[in-house]
């Protein structure tokens, strides 16, 4: 199965934020055991990088993004994808952005702690929760 990682997911367990660690950590292990295939979207990257670079110092956010670029496929931001964010209407245009990478990359779905924020998706969209109960 083919899931991009929402942003939240990948940092609630590299600034281990209880209590969303212990799920977001296990779907991390998922992707890395590549029982999942994981993707993030090309603008997590960037996020992440910025907001662990305020907390870690540099040399430790660059190998965290290293072994994130080891785990996971990375589905790609253009102008087509930019595009079609400003069109589907959804409230935070980084949430129509990664929707937007994932749909056009044919992903199968997105996991993330705001699926509220998804409610316009085209695809499929789960909790950590539904995602891991879907697994078993």
């Amino acid at each position: 199965m083919n899931i991009l990682y929402d942003t939240n997911i990948i940092l609630d367990v590299f600034l281990e934020r209880h209590p969303f660690f212990e799920n977001s950590a296990y779907l991390l292990d998922l992707a890395e055991k590549r029982l999942v295939n994981g993707w993030l979207g090309a603008t997590t990257l960037t996020t992440i990088y910025y907001l662990l670079n305020r907390e870690l110092s540099s040399d430790k956010s660059e190998k965290i993004i290293q072994s994130l670029f080891d785990v996971f496929n990375v589905a790609p931001v253009n102008r087509f994808v930019l595009n079609s964010a400003l069109e589907i209407n959804f409230k935070d245009n980084e949430d129509a952005i990664l929707h937007q990478s994932a749909f056009h990359s044919n992903l199968d779905g997105i996991v993330t702690r705001n699926k509220k924020d998804f409610s316009k998706a085209k695809l499929s969209v789960y909790t950590p929760q539904e995602f891991l109960e879907l697994l078993e």
